[in-house]
């Protein structure tokens, strides 16, 4: 799997991310399907959790918001780096830009002309000679506005939530995962976790990435996590399972692959989930 994140975040750093596959999505819903609204999120602050999903994706600059990563076929968009094929171009991620242009217009919101369809570009070169054009410009101006943070963060939230039913369906204690998902999704920084975690790992239903018949997606943390803790502690437990699943995949995985370099980055970045 091709994840978000490819450069270890200690636990202030960040970078500009890549995408992941439709099949371990961070937000995977039916394609073309229109999120419904996230429930039971009374005590996340959207526009704290959407000033650290953006302050992750590209250190939260404007910039950011309008981007076209090199190696890539696509612009990506957003807080979260919402992909956008060009015409004539179907990549094996899922596209999810159209998908929140739906979204944000039954909120009611007003999306540019510029920002509906397909790209105005066909290429990141085309791209990038009019990445400092003022029709760019205003396109990330629009999407910094804060009543367009606030709904690409429900986006967000809205498809994680779309996604658990899948893991449930691959799970051996979908209870308990289920009642460890709600407890994490009620919480600013356990909203966080789930969302950060997903695009970093993944949401571990994909059978075919194992090591030693072990996974390491969001599904295998909730299952390694203890008990039923709320609030606070149910971040910090999760901190815990995460930092354990990730020691548990590189242990498992082919020496030649030499993942231990990776370790400390990985378990640094766990830590930001307990708020450390």
């Amino acid at each position: 799997m091709k994840t978000m994140f490819l450069v270890l975040l200690s636990a202030a750093a960040v970078s500009c991310t890549s995408p992941v596959p439709a099949s371990a999505s961070a937000a995977r819903g039916k394609t073309g399907a229109v999120p419904q609204a996230a429930q039971g999120n009374a005590l996340v602050d959207v526009m704290a959790l959407g000033r650290r999903i953006w302050q992750n994706e590209c250190a939260g600059k404007q910039e950011g918001l309008v981007s076209w990563n090199a190696g890539e076929e696509f612009p990506s968009l957003g807080i979260g780096h919402f992909i956008w094929y060009p015409k004539g171009y179907r990549g094996p991620f899922e596209e999810s830009w159209p998908s929140f242009v739906r979204f944000a217009q039954a909120k009611g919101a007003r999306v540019p002309s510029e920002l509906q369809g397909t790209p105005p570009w066909s290429s990141r070169s085309a791209f990038m000679a009019d990445a400092r054009n003022p029709r760019v410009n205003a396109m990330r101006a629009w999407l910094a506005r804060p009543g367009i943070v606030r709904l690409q963060t429900e986006f967000i939230m809205a498809r994680s939530r779309q996604a658990l039913p899948a893991m449930l369906a691959a799970s051996s204690q979908p209870r308990e995962v289920e009642a460890r998902y709600h407890a994490l999704s009620r919480t600013t920084g356990g909203m966080y976790a789930l969302v950060d975690y997903v695009n970093f790992k993944g949401e571990g239903t994909n059978p075919d990435e194992r090591y030693n018949g072990q996974g390491w997606g969001l599904l295998q943390v909730l299952e390694n996590m203890r008990g039923q803790p709320q609030g606070s502690e149910a971040c910090r437990e999760f901190s815990r399972a995460a930092a354990g699943v990730l020691a548990r995949r590189v242990a498992n995985s082919p020496k030649a692959r030499g993942e231990q370099r990776w370790l400390q980055g990985w378990t640094n970045r766990c830590k930001t989930y307990a708020g450390e």
